[in-house]
């Protein structure tokens, strides 16, 4: 038997961003019997601390950690790696593999995982985007993570990664540590049947959206998701059609100064609807979206952008590299020029039926070749 430990997603059977949604996938398309997965996850009850569920035939160890801000992620993956020792000994577990998601823990790293090396247990991390580059974070945080990721791909035994972009940093940035790197990007479900849910309806009700008639965000509430961009170049834009953003969003300083610089509440065509959870629903509101436009700035290989492009018909993406890696042909690209994203906007409207149909099976055909859960599982089976 085969036990592959993972670190660094919030739990197994999470809904809330992209390392959980990618655990739980990962899992339930590997189909293999000789492998048992442990999932360490988040819990806020300290009676619960160390204990084991199991959902699904996973094994979920709870990990207790206060709500304490931004650092509790950090917290948490150190006390998960720090007892995975005592875990493994005490459970008998053979045949180990560790996988770490994202660069969090930085100088302790190598003494979480001394133990785990000297057992010749292998231990491959993913880093994920490069976090330094958000916008989010103050320039301190920014050089703590460049820090961790230094430290953290130097003590890993092998390096995964989401984008060939991000390989290729990892590679050349780091080369004098001569890590094995692997590409293997998150995956897609294509023909997924969506549904029109109680929620579904209750929200185009309330927010009086008609289907096929909404250009359609979903994403964090973060800057480097290019709201500021995204809103102001709407606004301009002569469509009648309605701007739909799905999205945690919460009134605090970036909202705030973004309600500031655009004056968004005094279009009608810009309708926050906060955060949908519940899958069938948020898979009708892009089924259903006129296109959806896509704003990240940072990161690898997004989860929404894959998804999007397994769903929706027509999508606009911000030129970065990890999103034409991606979209390639299949999508069309807006920069920050003023009026760029303006002018598309206005240009997709006008798109008659085979044009929108061609751009479809485009985005459909991109997953297919590449994203599809199949082929992730596949590549991982391999490297594991």
């Amino acid at each position: 038997m085969k036990n592959i430990i993972i670190i660094g997603a919030r739990g197994y059977q999470f809904n809330y961003g992209g390392w959980e949604t990618f655990v739980t996938n990962l899992i339930q398309n590997y189909n293999d019997k000789s492998v048992q997965f442990h999932i360490p996850e988040l819990n806020h009850n300290k009676k619960e601390n160390k204990s084991i569920l199991n959902k699904d035939g996973v094994s979920c160890l709870q990990i207790y950690v206060p709500k304490i801000g931004f650092v509790t992620m950090f917290l948490y993956a150190i006390k998960a790696l720090k007892y995975l020792k005592e875990y493994i000994k005490k459970n008998q577990l053979e045949n180990v593999v560790v996988y770490v998601l994202g660069c969090r823990v930085g100088p302790f790293y190598p003494f979480l995982i001394h133990s785990l090396k000297k057992q010749g247990i292998p231990i491959y991390l993913n880093p994920d985007g490069l976090e330094w580059m958000r916008d989010k974070w103050a320039w301190w945080i920014k050089e703590c993570f460049k820090i961790s990721e230094s430290c953290m791909v130097k003590h890993s035994d092998y390096i995964v990664c989401d984008s060939k972009a991000i390989q290729n940093y990892i590679d050349n940035k780091y080369k004098k540590y001569k890590k094995k790197t692997y590409f293997i990007p998150y995956g897609a479900y294509l023909n997924e049947k969506e549904e029109k849910t109680e929620l579904v309806k209750n929200i185009l009700k309330q927010y009086n959206i008609k289907e096929n008639n909404y250009y359609l965000m979903v994403g964090r509430f973060v800057p480097e998701n290019n709201y500021e961009l995204v809103i102001r170049e709407f606004m301009s834009s002569n469509t009648e059609k309605d701007l739909v953003i799905i999205s945690n969003v919460k009134e605090n300083k970036f909202y705030k100064q973004l309600e500031q610089k655009t004056n968004f509440l005094g279009d009608k065509r810009i309708k926050f609807i906060g955060p949908v959870y519940d899958h069938p629903s948020l898979l009708y509101f892009r089924k259903n979206a006129y296109a959806y436009i896509h704003g990240h700035s940072a990161g690898g290989t997004n989860p929404s952008l894959l998804e999007s492009l397994a769903t929706t018909k027509v999508n606009l993406l911000y030129h970065a590299v990890y999103n034409v890696e991606v979209g390639m042909m299949s999508s069309l690209y807006f920069s920050k020029r003023k009026n760029d994203l303006k002018s598309m906007i206005e240009k997709c409207d006008t798109f008659d039926a085979s044009t929108i149909k061609k751009y479809e099976k485009l985005a459909k055909d991109r997953i297919k070749s590449t994203y599809t859960w199949q082929l992730v599982v596949e590549e991982y089976k391999k490297i594991w």
